[in-house]
């Protein structure tokens, strides 16, 4: 007879949970009991903030929950930031925690890692908390996270299992998990959707993380309707060089005018949220006329107020509106309009941000299809302003929703290890890279082939540029960064150096791809100049 601890890891295997992130500590001994013998792998990150951040690039590359295992009180604190992040951008993630012996929470007895309401602290940023008290509450406990990640708009949950409780012998018996269905619009929504976009005569589509899926099924859509694409930061990669598509942020003035302008917009997984599409916290959305929302989430519904609202999924969506639409050529200057704004956005975003996106066009080119996951710096926030990625879901970052520095490092391990077979392009700052660079030992551990990307400048240049934009004098933007050449030493990595040259930088990466496992490229952009 199996433990509730063992039976958690079988029912995770049940449930086609091939990886978990995790470091052991001795709450959570018994959660471990079952590990070896399960056949899931367990990856051991530096520190919790590293197990989050692994299991979220995991679950953006695989599609599957990224599941992090850490201890009580510390572990769970720790790993609260990468939950707040996973929740901004939706991203499914499981965390599996101990917690104090039942008879104990609460009562303040001075405990090793005790917390006076372990659960109320992780309630204020999951999107579900529960705790196992007996065997019968397990299975249901992990049917309800895991039909949330399928049918609901996906988010951070988390199940605590007390010290005592682990331990309990587990004879409930084993049922299939089950399986929920997607929401979909009914056929009456879908034909009413059909018969406003067939009378628009200036149609507009937003895609969002919410439609990644569906990024051949989103390109038919645009061409029937002749309606020009905006891609969202979690939607690049969809429609790569299409005629259609705008790889633009709609915080542009040149893409809020597009959307303004429009007599029809077609809203797809997309939060219409202030740090995609009002990026200056000044200013507010761009005002749509006609609105149709097609969202996971009904309470996304409601923001704005649209004129037609489907609770559906995006993708679902997407594939039965082509197929209600007629196949047949539609002339609304749709490339034209698109055109016309991918110019005066790309004009919008400055010198200093044209060249660092035709820097990022250079590694994508050196690299094609690789999966670039990056942090709060310089490159991704002009990336993020305009660049065209060449892969659905293989453009993604922290420098959106919550904003946590110190992601790229342990999320692009994270997307490697769902990803083994395909590059992965780890875009950090020498500021963002010392929030987690332990995590470097992993991607060595694990022979991940990753390439890390610093881009140092010395400091934190971005937050300086705002400080001297607010008239307040720079203080603490001029951390002094390691010498890089040594950490990547110390780690057993290869390591290049160049400058910000695009064919600098093209050279040191074909160098970086042809090495054995992760290697780092250090971009001195200490004379970084507009071009």
């Amino acid at each position: 007879m199996s433990t509730i601890g063992e039976a958690l890891v079988a029912q995770l295997a049940a449930r086609d949970v091939e990886v978990v992130f995790g470091i052991p500590g001795v709450h959570t001994i018994e959660l471990y009991r079952g590990i070896a013998a399960s056949g899931i792998r367990h990856v051991t990150p530096r520190h919790e903030q590293g197990a989050g951040f692994m299991a979220d690039g995991y679950a953006r590359v695989s599609g599957k929950p990224g599941i992090a295992l850490v201890i009580t009180g510390p572990g769970l604190t720790n790993t609260l930031t990468p939950m707040a992040q996973a929740r901004a951008d939706s991203v499914p993630m499981l965390v599996l925690s101990g917690v104090n012996a039942l008879p104990d929470l609460g009562k303040g007895l001075g405990l090793l890692h005790e917390l006076p309401d372990q659960q109320a602290v992780a309630r204020g940023v999951a999107v579900t908390s529960d705790r196992v008290e007996k065997p019968a509450d397990l299975a249901p406990m992990l049917d309800r996270a895991f039909a949330a990640f399928a049918t609901e708009r996906p988010g951070p949950a988390h199940i605590e299992i007390p010290l005592d409780v682990a331990k309990v012998a587990h004879s409930v018996p084993d049922t299939p998990p089950t399986v929920p269905s997607l929401p979909e619009a009914d056929r009456e929504k879908i034909a009413e959707v059909v018969d406003l976009l067939r009378s628009a005569e200036k149609p507009l589509i937003l895609a969002g993380g919410g439609s990644r899926g569906a990024a051949t099924e989103l390109q038919h859509l645009a061409e029937r309707l002749d309606a020009p694409v905006v891609l969202t930061t979690n939607a690049r990669g969809m429609l790569h060089r299409h005629p259609l598509a705008v790889p633009a942020s709609p915080s542009l003035d040149a893409v809020r005018h597009l959307i303004e302008d429009a007599d029809i917009v077609l809203a797809l997984g997309t939060e219409i949220g202030q740090t995609d599409y009002a990026f200056n916290a000044t200013r507010t959305v761009p005002e749509i006329g006609s609105l149709i929302r097609v969202d996971i989430c009904p309470c996304q519904l409601m923001r704005p107020e649209a004129r037609l609202a489907l609770h559906a999924d995006a993708g679902t969506t997407i594939k039965a509106l082509v197929e209600a639409l007629p196949d047949g050529d539609r002339r609304l200057n749709g490339a034209e309009r698109a055109a016309n704004v991918r110019e005066r956005a790309f004009a919008e975003i400055g010198s200093e941000m044209r060249s660092l996106s035709r820097l990022l066009e250079t590694l994508r080119d050196t690299a094609p299809e690789a999966i670039m996951v990056g942090d709060s710096t310089q490159l991704i926030y002009a990336g993020n302003l305009y660049y065209d990625h060449d892969r659905p879901g293989g453009w993604f970052n922290a420098a959106t929703g919550y904003g946590a520095l110190g992601y790229a490092i342990p999320a692009a391990i994270g997307a490697a290890l769902a990803a083994p077979d395909e590059t992965v392009l780890c875009l950090t700052g020498d500021g963002g890279a010392q929030f987690t660079l332990p995590e470097l030992m992993v991607a060595v551990e694990e022979k991940l082939p990753v390439v890390f990307i610093v881009w140092n400048n010395r400091g934190y240049e971005e937050i300086a540029t705002w400080m001297h934009a607010a008239d307040v004098e720079v203080i603490g933007c001029d951390p002094a960064p390691p010498d890089f050449s040594a950490i990547a030493a110390s780690c057993g990595m290869p390591f290049h150096r160049c400058g910000t040259e695009p064919e600098r930088v093209a050279g040191a990466l074909r160098k970086a791809m042809n090495e054995s496992g992760p290697a780092m490229i250090e971009i001195d952009a200490t004379d970084f100049r507009t071009s």
